[in-house]
């Protein structure tokens, strides 16, 4: 079982690729810098907490 440590830290280096995506979809897209930075905080905001607790769900998920 993953301690949380581990599982934040998961977290933290997914977001990072993650959110580097966005950024760089969202410049492709909108063409304008201060939209895709905009874009690519909010989108840390939300995911980051959507995937820890993502994560503490599946990890109370009992195999059979």
């Amino acid at each position: 079982m993953a301690t949380i440590n581990r599982r934040l830290a998961k977290t933290i280096s997914w977001r990072i690729i993650a959110t580097l995506d966005t950024f760089i979809i969202s410049l492709f897209i909108t063409k304008e810098l201060k939209i895709a930075g905009i874009i690519a905080a909010l989108e840390v905001l939300t995911k980051t907490f959507l995937y820890f607790f993502h994560e503490r769900m599946w990890n109370k998920i009992k195999l059979k």
